[in-house]
């Protein structure tokens, strides 16, 4: 069953991350339009990102239209409003509408072409890409919706890709956003939600965490701070491992005569997660071995050239910011996954 086409569209359905940037948030949200401007901008700067499309704000709308869910979901929080429904009740009856709804025919056929496009420039049949929420509100100065939406790791095969994107719409209305756009004073059907879908790093095999160009326990600004863990970066992201942490002095990195590394800190890293073999989930946790535990992450090297690329990102945006990045545990490589404005210190300074 297909919902009937929208046959008027103001916009692009489907972007490249080449072919977006910073200046479209209203088009692809924050996360997406920082994946655009890293990709189309920093390339030259040797940051490397994965390759990756976005949906559009247009192809949300369009998806409510087809669907008629505008005036059901003004309905459910009215309710919530009026005291007739809990916060939970509402949420989860406008997320029911969404699993519910389908891709209109033109939605659908420009995800699965985008799709199919990447797994051959990837040089496979269903590549594993990471489906991710980004709000087109998102990482505005008075606003930060970051994890409030959801992300899918390990996503592979057509089906599954519309799957997870319908899933990212629905979790627009999480009850965490509904209860902080409330606060805010946004109006919910004002927010689009895009979706990234951006081919996955071997981090599984190798590893990944965060970055800041600044340390944001002291304001320190003359440091970047590298948050270390083996496997996919959701542990060190969600803060659930004690990750490796190092400290590099950012004057210094432009000479290459130096390594100048502050400090080294091994972390526990007593779990990880990677990629499910069976059963329904994509990813798991399991335990690390004894010599990942006792061993640091990153070299010497990559720390310099992560910290390389976090000065390169923060002289391009004119501000600190807060930064993932993922390494290939096949091809040793190191990829920037994401990067935004930090918002620890420039919150404790307002």
């Amino acid at each position: 069953m297909t919902a009937p086409s929208v046959t008027s569209l103001p916009d692009a359905l489907v972007l490249w991350f080449d072919d977006t940037g910073i200046g479209d948030v209203a088009s692809v949200g924050g996360k997406n339009a920082s994946l655009g401007e890293l990709s189309r901008s920093l390339r030259s700067a040797g940051v490397r990102v994965p390759e990756g499309f976005a949906t559009t704000a247009a192809a949300y709308r369009s998806f409510l239209e087809a669907n008629g869910l505008e005036p059901r979901i003004k309905s459910h929080i009215q309710d919530y409003r009026g005291g007739r429904a809990t916060l939970r009740q509402a949420g989860a009856a406008i997320r029911e509408l969404f699993l519910a709804a389908v891709f209109p025919d033109s939605i659908g056929a420009a995800i699965q072409e985008h799709y199919r496009l990447l797994s051959s420039r990837a040089g496979q049949d269903d590549v594993s890409v990471a489906v991710r929420s980004s709000a087109t509100a998102e990482d505005l100065p008075d606003a930060s919706f970051a994890g409030q939406q959801e992300t899918f790791l390990n996503v592979a095969g057509e089906r599954a890709v519309l799957e997870a994107c319908r899933r990212c719409y629905a979790s627009l209305f999480t009850d965490r956003a509904i209860s902080y756009r409330e606060m805010k004073g946004y109006d919910h059907l004002e927010v689009a939600l895009s979706v990234g879908v951006q081919r996955m790093v071997r981090s599984d095999l190798g590893a990944s965490g965060v970055m800041f160009s600044i340390d944001t326990e002291s304001g320190f600004p003359q440091a970047v701070v590298i948050s270390a863990a083996w496997g996919l970066g959701e542990t060190v992201v969600q803060g659930t491992i004690n990750p490796d942490k190092y400290q590099v002095f950012k004057p210094l990195l432009a000479d290459s005569r130096f390594v100048p590394i502050i400090e080294r800190q091994l972390g526990a890293k007593e779990r990880k997660m990677v990629y499910s073999v069976g059963g329904n989930a994509r990813t798991q946790m399991v335990d690390t071995t004894e010599r990942e535990r006792g061993a640091l992450v990153l070299d010497d090297a990559e720390v310099v050239q992560l910290a390389r690329w976090a000065v390169a990102v923060e002289d391009h945006y004119g501000r600190p910011m807060d930064m993932e990045w993922a390494k290939d545990g096949i091809t040793g490589e190191l990829f920037m996954v994401q990067a935004r404005p930090e918002t620890v210190m420039a919150q404790r300074s307002t």
